[in-house]
């Protein structure tokens, strides 16, 4: 489906690439300057890197970042030790100084054009799944279109593979699992209601068929 570099090699990438922050840097910056760090793996329009596990996030809600953003900064997503991607993330989220910043990063990110992304399960069953995603219909919606009020962010246009990935996380309890992440912990048993990875395929490439 798509590699891994190691975390390692990774972070000292990303350092040489100008993506952690200068010591002394104090004042407040501005989300799209700030987004540059963000873009050596999300991209310049934040459409992600599958070569290295970077979902799509442009044009995700501001909310919806900025929670995740907070959980990876806390230490409440990302800190198990086989969540690799989100390893890569904490000290990326650290970068940013204050909630001020947090905020700031967060509205360009909802500011980036929404691009949706292609298919690229092949062993999927969108049918097969179409029945599985009524669990996933209460909160995020009937086209995948989320629903803040249920802190549930959108699906329709994210990768598949992502998908694929973190039910698979919630699943296995290296995301969600924290007591602190109350919106991670609602999707779990959620993730329990699909048998195997095959049941996560087939709900994902229907999520695939919805427009955005």
């Amino acid at each position: 489906m798509h590699r891994l570099i190691p975390l390692s090699l990774t972070l000292a990438t990303l350092a040489t690439m100008g993506c952690i922050r200068p010591d002394g840097a104090k004042k407040t910056l501005p989300g799209k300057e700030l987004f540059a760090a963000c873009a050596s793996c999300h991209g310049d329009t934040g459409v992600g890197e599958a070569t290295i596990a970077a979902p799509n996030i442009a044009g995700l809600p501001a909310w919806y970042v900025e929670s995740q953003l907070v959980k990876y900064r806390s230490g409440i997503r990302g800190a198990h030790p086989e969540d690799l991607e989100g390893l890569r993330m904490r000290p990326m989220s650290r970068q940013m100084m204050d909630e001020g910043e947090v905020k700031a990063v967060a509205a360009y990110v909802a500011s980036l054009t929404p691009v949706k992304s292609a298919p690229s399960l092949k062993d999927a069953d969108a049918a097969a799944g179409a029945g599985a995603y009524a669990v996933c219909l209460a909160c995020h919606g009937d086209k995948g279109q989320g629903n803040q009020a249920l802190n549930a962010p959108p699906l329709v246009g994210q990768y598949d593979w992502y998908l694929v990935n973190q039910l698979k996380k919630f699943k296995g309890g290296v995301r969600g699992a924290n007591p602190l992440d109350v919106t991670g912990g609602q999707m779990r048993p959620m993730s329990m209601t699909l048998a195997d990875e095959q049941a996560m395929k087939n709900v994902v490439a229907h999520i695939s068929t919805f427009s955005r």
